[in-house]
C-alpha cells in the first residue's frame, strides 16, 4: 500500500516595491528615498566642508614648519595622517555619532539607513567613508553620481557595499482631513454600500470635495452631477438627496471605513511583531 506524499507548506511570494524597505519582522515600510539631484548637493557640502578642514589643516602645518616647530622630514608623514582622518576618521565619527546624518545631509533633509530602515552605525559609516576616498574624493565624485544614476535609491558604491541609503527626513505636512458625512445623510452612512467604486472615479470625486468652494457655481453644480450620475451605479442604497451631497458623503464615508481598515491592518500588525495572537 503506498503511503501518502507528505503536505508541503506552500510559500507565499512577497512583492516589494522600490519605496519599501522589509524590516526584520518582515514588515514592510513605505519610505521615501532622497532624489538624485538631492543626495548630489549634500554630498557637495560635505565635500567643500572636508577640503576646508583640510586647508584648515594644511595652514596650521605651514605655519608650524614656517616657525622651525615642525621638522621638514614629517611633513609627508603628518600630510598622510591629515589626509586619512579627513576622508575616513571625520565622516565615520560625525554619521556614528550622529546615527547616519552629517551637515550635508541635514542641510538637504536627509539621513542614512539599514537596509532594514535601522539606523546606520559605525560599520556602515566606516564601509562608505573607505569607499569614498576613491568614488568622491579621488574621482571628484564622478563614480558615486555614475553608480547613483542607475541604482533605484540613488545609492552610491558605498551604500551598496555597506547596505546603506539616503532617507528623505523631511515630508511634506499632510493635507487636512476632509469634511465628515453630511447630517442629513449619518443614518445612510450605516448601511450604505460604497466601497467598490473605480479608482479614476474615487480619485475624481476626492478632488472635486478639495476643490468645490474655488469652482464657479455653474461648474460646481456641472460636475457634481456629473459624478453622482457615475457613482449612483456603484452605491446602494441611493439617498434621496442633491447631487454635491451625495458625492461628499460617498466620499466621506470610504475615507473613515479605508481609516478603519488601516487602523485594524496597523493593530494586527503591531500584535503579530509582539509575538501576540492574532
Amino acid at each position: 500500500m503506498s503511503t501518502p506524499a507528505p503536505a508541503v507548506a506552500s510559500a507565499e511570494v512577497v512583492h516589494i516595491h522600490q519605496d519599501e524597505v522589509l524590516t526584520g519582522e518582515a514588515v514592510a515600510l513605505d519610505v521615501q528615498p532622497v532624489g538624485f539631484f538631492l543626495r548630489g548637493l549634500g554630498a557637495l557640502i560635505d565635500l567643500l566642508l572636508g577640503v576646508g578642514v583640510l586647508l584648515l589643516f594644511v595652514a596650521i602645518i605651514g605655519w608650524l614648519a614656517s616657525l622651525g616647530l615642525v621638522d621638514d622630514t614629517l611633513i609627508p608623514i603628518v600630510s598622510i595622517v591629515l589626509a586619512v582622518f579627513v576622508m575616513v576618521v571625520l565622516p565615520t565619527t560625525v554619521e556614528t555619532a550622529t546615527r547616519g546624518r552629517s551637515l550635508g545631509k541635514l542641510a538637504v533633509g536627509a539621513r542614512i539607513v539599514r537596509a532594514d530602515g535601522g539606523a546606520s552605525g559605525f560599520r556602515q559609516a566606516f564601509i562608505r567613508a573607505l569607499t569614498g576616498v576613491l568614488e568622491i574624493w579621488l574621482t571628484l565624485g564622478g563614480l558615486a553620481a555614475v553608480v547613483g544614476a542607475f541604482t533605484p535609491r540613488s545609492q552610491r558604491l558605498g551604500d551598496l557595499l555597506a547596505g546603506t541609503s539616503s532617507e528623505r527626513t523631511r515630508t511634506p505636512a499632510l493635507p487636512d482631513p476632509g469634511p465628515g458625512v453630511p447630517p442629513s445623510l449619518a443614518r445612510w452612512a450605516e448601511t450604505a454600500d460604497a466601497a467598490h467604486l473605480p479608482a479614476g472615479l474615487s480619485r475624481r470625486m476626492a478632488q472635486f470635495v478639495r476643490q468645490a468652494e474655488s469652482m464657479m457655481p455653474s461648474a460646481r453644480q456641472r460636475v457634481a452631477l456629473s459624478l453622482a450620475e457615475e457613482a449612483a451605479a456603484h452605491v446602494s442604497p441611493v439617498p434621496q438627496t442633491d447631487a454635491e451631497t451625495f458625492v461628499r458623503a460617498v466620499v466621506a464615508v470610504r475615507r473613515e471605513r479605508e481609516a478603519r481598515a488601516l487602523a485594524l491592518q496597523s493593530e494586527r500588525v503591531a500584535r503579530l511583531t509582539r509575538g501576540l495572537p492574532d
